[in-house]
């Protein structure tokens, strides 16, 4: 085994796990593979809103990388440096110890993290939206909230319990907040010192229509179930400073909360830009073939890497699942290529669609262009989910089939604010 080349991949997201899954097959018996990450799964975010709301349990939308990655050494920690001269990585694992590992080649697929605007009071007040305790943390929130304002003698103070503000009306926001508004209603309705207080989201974008990214009639889609729902949407417009019982909107309006979701978006990991290569908007600058040009040892996918889009010259791929996923078969490929097994290839990938889910029967989808909405959306919409775990699925396909039938079971589970639930400023 020493004799053998190694592959280090620095983070299992979708773009690295699906690499080493890759690897794996491709380079059995011909090459080390190892495996970086600070968890020990893979966490499948697109269905975070759906444990946010108790649709599904959070194991269902954690593969562990140990059952998954099965003949891949896993190592559980976060990567402090990468030397790409001396082709070493060094980690810290949680409990403070240090190690390192040589590499032959390497697969930089960290991902991205929180993008956090310079807003006075987000940091401090808001709820990130990015990881399984963030997700867990805000499901007992917005219990809690409705359970306090039961309770409230101040008509005021319940009024403000009962308002939720998300900002960011991208995938993450849009879905939170379509399948949120029904969860918290549904939990105040249960309570009657809440009949004459309604439940009110607020969802704001600076752009001007929901989904800015997708097709307009998909985009009229969810601004049309959202507005079903109740939720108020707000376009033009965003937080300009956050407050422990309110938010100041950027129309000077003042709305009191004690609920802020922070889902403006994501950037590049800090790690990409500490490793000391070339880099464009904090994505490092490869080739098509996924390639470092000063270091061809160094290969990079998914939100990490600035992936030329020969489908649109001059501009690089999205920071999407789909555009990591099939850059991480990629990597691999080409990385099994440079160890004399296989031939080579360039990313050239058009989009194939996109899909919203809005909870219940509800969700938009254009599905190789064809736009879709209602029930035939969520169908194709689950499905694609289904397909695109690389495990759970009877699991994440049971839960779903519980909750058409039976009751939420609604109730808090002690999780308190900590290291990872917090939106902070990275340190790096």
């Amino acid at each position: 085994m020493t004799e053998l080349p190694r592959v280090v991949v620095v983070g299992a997201g979708f773009a690295g796990h699906t690499a080493a899954r890759r690897l794996l097959r491709t380079l059995r018996g011909k090459a080390r593979i190892t495996v970086i990450d600070q968890l020990d799964h893979f966490l499948y975010l697109p269905l975070l809103p759906e444990v946010a709301v108790g649709t599904l349990d959070p194991r269902r939308v954690a593969v562990p990388l140990a059952r998954s990655l099965k003949g891949a050494e896993i190592v559980l920690g976060e990567v402090q440096t990468v030397d790409v001269e001396a082709r070493t990585v060094t980690w810290r694992d949680p409990d403070g110890g240090t190690g390192s590992v040589p590499y032959d080649r390497l697969v930089l697929a960290v991902g991205s993290v929180n993008k956090l605007l310079p807003v006075p009071g987000v940091a401090e007040y808001a709820h990130g939206f990015r990881g399984l305790p963030e997700a867990l943390y805000l499901r007992d929130h917005l219990i809690r909230q409705i359970e306090l304002a039961a309770t409230a003698a101040d008509p005021a103070e319940r009024a403000a319990r009962c308002t939720f503000v998300t900002v960011g009306a991208g995938y993450t926001g849009t879905e939170l907040a379509a399948q949120a508004a029904t969860f918290t209603a549904d939990i105040a309705a249960r309570y009657p010192a809440l009949r004459d207080t309604p439940t009110r989201w607020l969802l704001l974008d600076l752009a001007d229509r929901v989904l800015p990214e997708l097709d307009p009639r998909l985009s009229r889609t969810a601004d049309r179930v959202l507005r079903e729902r109740g939720v108020e949407v707000r376009t033009g417009q965003s937080v300009q400073e956050a407050r422990a019982r309110e938010v100041l909107l950027t129309t000077g309006e003042t709305v009191p909360t004690h609920t802020l979701a922070w889902c403006v978006g994501v950037r590049p990991d800090p790690l990409v830009e500490a490793v000391g290569l070339a880099t464009d908007r904090g994505r490092l600058v490869v080739r098509t073939d996924l390639r470092v040009a000063a270091h061809p040892e160094v290969f990079a996918c998914g939100d990490a890497a600035a992936v030329p889009d020969v489908t649109r010259p001059g501009s690089v791929t999205a920071m999407t699942a789909q555009h990591a996923t099939r850059q991480g078969t990629l990597a691999a490929r080409n990385v099994a290529a440079s160890l004399g097994v296989g031939t080579p290839g360039t990313y050239r990938h058009h989009d194939l669609g996109f899909v919203v889910e809005l909870g219940g029967t509800d969700a938009a989808a254009n599905p190789l262009g064809i736009p879709l909405s209602g029930f035939p959306a969520a169908v194709v919409t689950r499905g694609y989910h289904l397909l695109s775990m690389p495990g759970n699925r009877v699991r994440v396909a049971a839960d779903w089939l519980l909750d058409a039938l039976l009751p939420r079971q609604e109730v808090q589970l002690g999780v308190v604010r900590g290291v990872h639930v917090p939106l902070e400023h990275d340190p790096r």
